[in-house]
C-alpha cells in the first residue's frame, strides 16, 4: 500500500469533484488511477471485481431525465399497452 501526499490545489479539486459525484475523495482518486494505469490490462487474481457503479461512474448524471414518474403503475401501463396493441391488430 502506498500513501500519497497531495498538493493543496489537487486536494481541493479532488474534494470538490468527489462531492459533485457523490463519492469519497479516496474512491475517486482510486478510480482515476485505475483508469489511467490499468486500461486494457487484466485484473490481478486477488483484485476485487469492479461494481456497476465503478463501471458507470463517469456517465452518472450526464443525461437529464424526465419528470414523468415512469416507474409508477407499471403493471397497469403494460396491460393498457397490450390491450391497445391487440386492438390495432
Amino acid at each position: 500500500m502506498i500513501t500519497i501526499t497531495l498538493p493543496l490545489e489537487i486536494e481541493g479539486q479532488l474534494l470538490k469533484e468527489a462531492r459533485q459525484q457523490g463519492t469519497t475523495p479516496e474512491l475517486l482518486a482510486l478510480a482515476c488511477l485505475r483508469k489511467r494505469f490499468t486500461s486494457g490490462k487484466k485484473q490481478a487474481p486477488g483484485d476485487k471485481e469492479p461494481s456497476l457503479f465503478d463501471l458507470l461512474s463517469d456517465h452518472i448524471g450526464v443525461i437529464d431525465g424526465t419528470t414523468e414518474a415512469l416507474s409508477e403503475n407499471c403493471g397497469q401501463r403494460f396491460s393498457d399497452g397490450l390491450l391497445e396493441q391487440r386492438e390495432r391488430s
